[in-house]
Parts: structure tokens; sequence; C-alpha cells
């Protein structure tokens, strides 16, 4: 079992950037790619971001591309994503989740708690 422990989430002007951070004890041993999905208000959990368990591999939203990047640090059992040049739809709860490699929820048995990020103009 992979416990997850999300930070980094809160209140961020449009424009601004956060950093959300995912880490877990024995996760670079598990071998586990990550995941970070999100769900906003009244919508259904969407696919952010992954990585594979090397870090080699990763893969975007089109919603994020080019202003959102993920990464790893497997000596640190974490994984990073960080959200620059944010807008007010980006506004959800974050969840970081381990499992296999790409969009599907349904690769990812372990997930985190969730985060709040919230964009104010």
């Amino acid at each position: 079992q992979v416990q997850l422990v999300e930070s980094g989430g809160g209140l961020v002007q449009a424009g601004g950037s956060l950093r959300l951070s995912c880490a877990a004890p024995g996760l670079a041993a598990s071998g586990y790619g990550v995941g970070w999905f999100r769900q906003a208000p009244g919508k259904e959990r969407e696919f952010v971001a992954c990585i594979n368990w090397s870090g080699g591999y990763t893969s975007y939203a089109d919603a994020v591309k080019g202003r959102f990047t993920i990464s790893r640090d497997n000596a640190k059992n974490s994984v990073n994503l960080q959200l620059k040049r944010m807008s007010p739809e980006d506004t959800a709860v974050y969840y970081c989740e381990a499992g296999s490699f790409g969009p599907l929820a349904n690769n990812y048995p372990h997930w985190g708690q969730g985060p709040q990020v919230t964009l104010y103009s």
C-alpha cells in the first residue's frame, strides 16, 4: 500500500504559479508511475499529467501543456507538479495518484487526499 501525501495547494492570483508535491515512503521502490488529476466543482475528474517510474516519460492534457511540468525525485520518493501561467479554469482539487501511466484514472489504484487550488483575478 502506498500512502500518498500531497502539499502545496492554496490561493493563487491568475497568471501566477504554484508547486504541488506528492510524497510517499517507498514510492520509488514500488515502481509506480504517478499521475495528477483534478476535479473542479460540478465537473468530472480529469487527467492533468503523468510521469513514469524513471521520469523518462511524461504526458500532459492539452489544457495544461506548456504551462504545467511534472517531475519526480526518486531519491526523495516524491513527484512534483509545477503550475505556471494559471487561469481561473485551473481551480480544482488536485489529486496525486500512483499506479501505471497514462490518462485513465483506472490505471492508478492509490490516491492522495487532494489539495485545493483556487485562482482569483
